[in-house]
């Protein structure tokens, strides 16, 4: 049996918490093959970000098309991608290849707060890229952003998912809280609107969920899940993930994508 596939656009973090660390390690644990191409290197852990390096454009260009020219990916998500010009490279090669199963998750700043995305890359990432995906991420702070709007309530969360899905053709699930723990999000597609109850759990690091969440749902949806379901399925492992309560790092940590592991390879040493 062939085995599903996916592709992560993304940054590097090199505290393995959040970008294509995040996504590869959520992907493997949902069932799919990961691959990636690199749109910046960061040098950050979980009290914040010390210093970006960037791809250039023509190298995320050969990556990309080193990916889809040999192992097709099923889904692909996009995290960080710092500047309009990689945005737009980014947009341009999947449209040329055709790609399905699109996540953008609009990634403006860490679970830190420190700034990851250039002013001129948002005009370029509702110009080019929204309009060619499936799906699009965004928490409150991003869908102010995309929405022009204030979101203070569930009403203002309802108006401004409608007014992004409408205007950019993609469908938007929009995460209610700046942590997932505490959040209920919304999922506008097709002009239906579903909430998805967010299960409350105690646990301050968060470092990477929305990568983790991004990334479980293109997983489900290369393995061929509907939408709704991909969600689903990817808020309950964010959910386990975080229940396994790791506690590692000074600031927000990470949480334990690896918490569903089984097998004679991850046993620990006896004592």
């Amino acid at each position: 049996m062939k085995m599903k596939t996916a592709l992560t656009i993304a940054g590097s973090d090199c505290s393995g918490g959040a970008g294509i660390q995040a996504d590869i390690k959520t992907m493997t644990m949902n069932g799919v093959y990961a691959m990636s191409a690199v749109t910046a290197l960061t040098a950050q852990n979980t009290t914040g970000v010390r210093a970006i390096q960037e791809s250039t454009p023509d190298f995320l260009k050969q990556q990309i098309d080193a990916v889809f020219e040999d192992i097709f990916p099923d889904a692909v998500k996009i995290g960080m991608v710092s500047s309009g010009e990689l945005i737009h490279v980014t947009a341009d090669r999947l449209k040329f290849y055709e790609a399905g199963n699109i996540i953008v998750d609009p990634v403006m700043a860490a679970t830190s707060g420190s700034s990851l995305m250039k002013q001129n890359a948002v005009q370029t990432l509702v110009g080019e890229l929204l309009p060619v995906s499936t799906l699009v991420t965004p928490n409150i702070p991003e869908a102010q952003v995309l929405s022009g709007r204030t979101i203070e309530t569930k009403e203002d969360m309802i108006t401004a998912a409608k007014e992004i899905g409408n205007t950019y053709h993609c469908a938007v699930l929009l995460k209610g809280g700046h942590s997932i723990n505490d959040a209920n999000d919304l999922l506008y597609t097709d002009g239906q609107l579903t909430w998805f109850e967010g299960k409350r759990i105690d646990n301050p690091n968060t470092h990477g969920t929305g990568c983790t969440l991004s990334s479980a749902i293109a997983a489900n949806l290369a393995k061929g899940f509907p939408l709704a379901e991909s969600v689903q399925r990817a808020k309950n492992f964010i959910s386990g993930a975080l229940a396994a309560m790791l506690d590692l790092g000074k600031g927000s940590g990470p949480m334990n994508h690896a918490f569903d592991l089984r097998g004679e390879y991850a046993e620990e040493a006896s004592k």
